[in-house]
């Protein structure tokens, strides 16, 4: 798959692709990416891609045209590899909710067009007339579609098979709907006793002992319990599509507080 990134600041991309896991991927090419700056794309000796708001108001907006050259050039270098049909992807406070599921669809997908929006935003005739669709990560605001694009990629990426280390790693993960949907369980290693800031806290005994049914049990448990109390929205989920057996059930009953 291969992801084509519009960015002011191509550099912050430099150690995210180099550095982690994850770098299988890109060092593969298994998840290409490639990285077009706008700035190549604007005319004149200052090479501008943004100007002052009409109608007044604070900060800059990045200019349509520069945008439109620079996804023109990428559509032809697309069609060299007969894929010029990529969609655009904005990140944006108005997008769709970036999600578990969303991102399994990309990681099955042959790639996008990726807009690093930045200042106040972008031109809207740049986004109507050639975004195909927005993502956000929640309600709030950054400084640039940059760390967006980059929380997409690392998604994507570590779901690509011979990513990670452990085929299965991915499948225990919180909010796989794969498995159920719900939040991951606590992870402990060495040393079975630590030494805190509160005084000595000991691993669970029952991840100790080896009994491979009573340390699913254990799991499966610390999962619905930590989905009842932080994200409850999840076990509706689990109970609407049939993942939560009459065992979840009275281990929910007995322990109503949750």
């Amino acid at each position: 798959m291969r992801f084509d990134v519009v960015t002011l600041f191509p550099e912050l991309f430099a150690p995210f692709l180099a550095h982690g896991i994850t770098r299988r991927a890109f060092e593969s090419h298994r998840v290409d990416v490639r990285l077009w700056q706008p700035r190549d794309f604007a005319e004149g000796n200052y090479r501008r891609v943004d100007d002052r708001p009409f109608g007044g108001g604070p900060g800059m907006v990045m200019m349509a045209e520069p945008l439109w050259r620079c996804l023109q050039a990428i559509r032809a270098d697309r069609a060299e590899a007969d894929d010029a049909r990529a969609p655009v992807v904005l990140f944006s406070p108005i997008g769709d909710r970036l999600d578990h599921a969303s991102v399994v669809r990309w990681s099955a997908s042959s790639g996008a067009i990726l807009i690093c929006g930045r200042y106040e935003g972008v031109d809207q005739r740049f986004i109507d007339a050639c975004v195909d669709q927005q993502i956000s990560l929640g309600d709030f605001v950054l400084s640039g579609g940059e760390v967006a694009a980059m929380a997409l990629l690392d998604a994507v990426a570590r779901l690509q098979p011979g990513v990670l280390g452990d085929e299965g790693s991915h499948q225990q993960d919180s909010f796989n709907d794969a498995i159920d949907g719900l939040l991951d369980s606590p992870h402990y290693t060495r040393p079975e006793v630590w030494a805190g800031p509160g005084g000595p806290v000991a691993v669970p005994a029952v991840l100790l002992g080896g009994h491979h049914e009573r340390i699913a049990r254990h799991r499966r448990e610390a999962s619905l319990t930590l989905s009842a109390c932080h994200r409850p929205e999840l076990l509706t989920q689990a109970r609407q599509k049939g993942w939560l057996d009459d065992q979840d059930e009275a281990f929910l009953q007995q322990n109503r507080t949750l």
